[in-house]
């Protein structure tokens, strides 16, 4: 209970705080007329009264909160679609932890967050989050152009024990500068999704598929047995995703695993471009983006895709008519005995230099991305792939799948996580795709004699883009 000198302390705050408001208001209603007329109606005059007085009261009212309230820190934190969804989760064993910390996050969208970071970083990070999501792709733009924008995690704790919890693929992307800038979050390990009765209509085991070119033989029994279905899709006319995933699998990259150089033209590249072509040849390939490859799923009209895992979960939302009829096997190799393990896509967290509140921020990081309970809560409801290889160790995990006819598919797809090879997106990954998928487009028309020519011509347009050697 508040003390009688406390209680006329606020009578006498309000006081002045009501005589405040209303003169605020009439100097506020004389500058208007001013500046547009007399033709300024009651109706905003009255809705620009309300809009001050609240906030006049709310700050009265804050005199009146308990000093613990007033004390309690709030953590922001950018990110966006299931990410936000899934960041929100858990917090009740976060607060029991931390009682005196409110997390607040915000679902800005995977665009606005980058567009907004590029504007934050460029203004010395003035307006900055304490908490933002990163891809890990576009990652490295932030760290070679603002390197002082984001705090060097290891100082706060992510040493080397930490992060050797985490798949070794995705700590490149994180670290420059000899500091680790974000912590990681979810990834994208790659296999191939199917439908179950569309390959046993053409006699087709998974288990024998080991190679591309046994995939392509597949295939053309798969569109021979089921009328109107095609083996798979991608956007082969708009981006180079299948090229991405065969060539992270064969030991091809953009950059070298210093980024000072480019490594486009080599014979892994070549190779893993022209199992593309091989596809597209035999017409087992459609062309098709993110909204179409979802309506052909819905629709029945697609046999496998080729994606991260996360899109387990799209799969299954999507079509869930088709529960039983789906499962999953790893993507084949370019060689028989080769690598058949690949990363598309994922992200993670990252602390802005700043915040004044880096350390209950990094606990908030640990929390979510270093405990194999919390990662696996948003692998259960969102389908959100983690990058903490001691999540493979729980039930859920190992447990059959339903929808996946009762296929555990979670320990088949997260298996592959340590063997997966590092890839660096670089700030240049933007000017890559770019230029990979022009060429991509021209060597599918006949525009070059052999993909060894289509990827030299790649790489020389990277340099000249880029400023980088062709190694």
């Amino acid at each position: 209970m508040m003390s009688n000198a406390r209680i006329s302390e606020l009578e006498r705050v309000m006081s002045v705080q009501y005589s405040t408001i209303f003169d605020h208001i009439i100097d506020l209603s004389l500058s208007r007329q001013l500046r547009f007329g007399p033709s300024m109606s009651f109706a905003f005059w009255e809705e620009e009264m309300k809009r001050t007085t609240v906030g006049a009261f709310a700050l009265v009212a804050g005199l009146a909160m308990p000093q613990a309230a007033l004390a309690e820190t709030e953590i922001t934190v950018w990110s966006w679609n299931i990410g936000a969804s899934s960041l929100a989760i858990d917090m009740p064993s976060f607060k029991e932890a931390h009682p005196d910390v409110t997390v607040v996050v915000e679902d800005l969208g995977v665009q606005q967050v980058f567009d907004r970071m590029l504007a934050a970083c460029a203004a010395g990070g003035a307006g900055l989050p304490d908490v933002v999501s990163v891809q890990n792709r576009r990652a490295e733009v932030f760290w070679s152009q603002f390197p002082d924008c984001f705090a060097d995690l290891e100082p706060l704790g992510f040493d080397d024990a930490m992060k050797a919890q985490f798949a070794p693929f995705k700590l490149p992307e994180l670290q420059a500068n000899e500091r680790t800038y974000a912590m990681p979050w979810d990834s994208g390990p790659v296999v191939m999704f199917y439908r179950r009765d569309y390959y046993e209509n053409a006699g087709v085991d998974p288990a024998s598929i080991v190679t591309w070119d046994d995939f392509i033989y597949a295939g053309l029994k798969v569109q021979e047995a089921n009328d109107g279905v095609t083996m798979t899709q991608s956007s082969i006319n708009g981006d180079p995703e299948f090229f991405e995933m065969i060539a992270n699998e064969n030991g091809c990259s953009y950059f070298s695993d210093d980024a000072t150089a480019i490594t486009l033209d080599a014979p892994a590249c070549a190779e893993a471009l022209d199992v593309v072509r091989k596809m597209d040849a035999a017409d087992l390939i459609t062309d098709g983006g993110w909204t179409e490859k979802i309506q052909s799923t819905v629709a029945g009209t697609v046999a496998t895709h080729m994606y991260g895992g996360w899109y387990e979960g799209t799969i299954r939302t999507n079509a869930e008519d088709q529960s039983g009829l789906w499962g999953v096997f790893a993507m084949p190799s370019i060689s028989e005995g080769g690598a058949r393990a690949a990363n598309f896509g994922g992200s993670a967290l990252a602390i802005a230099a700043n915040s004044e509140n880096t350390e209950i921020a990094f606990e908030f990081l640990k929390h979510k991305l270093a405990r194999p309970d919390s990662q696996v809560n948003m692998l259960m409801q969102y389908g959100l792939v983690p990058s903490l290889t001691t999540a493979l160790d729980t039930d859920f995990v190992q447990q059959p799948q339903e929808f996946w006819g009762g296929q555990a598919v979670w320990a088949d797809i997260l298996k592959t996580l340590p063997v997966i090879k590092p890839s660096r997106g670089t700030p240049f990954y933007g000017d890559a795709t770019a230029i990979m998928s022009a060429v991509q487009i021209k060597y599918l028309n006949g525009g070059y004699d052999s993909a060894t020519d289509a990827v030299a011509d790649a790489a020389q347009q990277l340099s000249l883009a880029t400023g980088l050697p062709v190694e």
